[in-house]
């Protein structure tokens, strides 16, 4: 009779981010089995393929692709494998004074209650692909707007949507001001290396960052991450151009590395920086012979 294997393909890559108090992890389980535990932040994470099952709050759950599993701080569950594949899942760990200062923010400063989730498991595809851009845009040393941005988006959909705890953000329609925005405009075009935040730019507009954010949506078409992004793209396609190397243009204008200069180069123009270089190298050379 042929031995069964006892390998495993169980994985697990853990991260603190920091500057924002956010711990990830991004794990594969077959065999690994959770204990009962709980955490002191909460707890939220997409299954991306296979099952995940857990017991909380007295019943057993199965939390299949594209799930959301929300645990809120200091509640009990366990966990492992619903299925011999094992599961494959990233999970956000959020301080809760994270998530308050956002909601605060949301609110103009106005107090907010801490949310409670009405349950363990949700189905909210939005809520899922903010949940997975975060972990990424964290993981990979995305910029701070950027970040941000994942990270109001994450908290604002699930309190809104999925907590007990009534969140009612503050009047967003209000006029713009333009020349607050413009200063903040103008700050993105002058520090454009600078992982500069969005607390940075509320200072500069005498605005909450969460309307600041709106308010520069509504007032440029993009919101202050995108708006940075697009900046950054042009300034390399005109270093590029020059004949600066990928890896010099990467660092000088604010990527965390070449890799994601080329990811984000290429996400925007289909093309890869080395390839946009050759050809503009290619057609100064065509007019250089002219």
């Amino acid at each position: 009779m042929a031995r069964q294997s006892t390998i495993t393909t169980d994985w697990a890559n853990y991260a603190a981010a920091g500057a924002f108090g956010v711990e990830l992890l991004h794990a594969h389980f077959e065999r690994h089995v959770y204990e009962r535990h709980s955490h002191e932040s909460y707890a939220i994470g997409v299954t991306e393929t296979g099952v995940q099952a857990f017991h909380c709050r007295g019943a057993l759950h199965a939390s299949t692709t594209g799930m959301i599993m929300a645990f809120n701080p200091d509640e009990p569950h366990d966990g492992h494998a619903g299925v011999p594949e094992g599961f494959t899942y990233r999970m956000l760990y959020l301080p809760p004074e994270t998530v308050r200062a956002v909601l605060v923010d949301a609110r103009d400063g106005r107090p907010a209650e801490l949310p409670f989730a009405r349950a363990p498991l949700i189905r909210d595809a939005v809520l899922a692909r903010h949940v997975q851009a975060l972990h990424r845009a964290l993981s990979e040393g995305a910029p701070a707007l950027e970040c941000e941005a994942l990270l109001r988006d994450t908290c604002l959909r699930f309190a809104a949507g999925h907590a007990d705890a009534r969140f009612v953000s503050a009047d967003t329609a209000r006029r713009p001001n333009l020349g607050a925005l413009r200063r903040a405009r103008d700050s993105l075009h002058e520090t454009l290396a600078d992982d500069i935040t969005t607390a940075d730019l509320a200072d500069i507009t005498g605005m909450s960052r969460f309307h600041l954010c709106r308010a520069f949506a509504r007032t440029y078409g993009l919101p202050p991450h995108a708006y940075q992004l697009q900046l950054r793209l042009a300034e390399a396609k005109r270093q590029l151009a020059a004949g600066h190397a990928p890896a010099a243009v990467a660092a000088a204008i604010g990527f965390a590395d070449q890799s994601h200069l080329t990811k984000r180069f290429k996400g925007a123009f289909g093309i890869t920086p080395g390839q946009f270089a050759a050809a503009a190298h290619a057609s100064a050379a065509r007019i250089g012979r002219s």
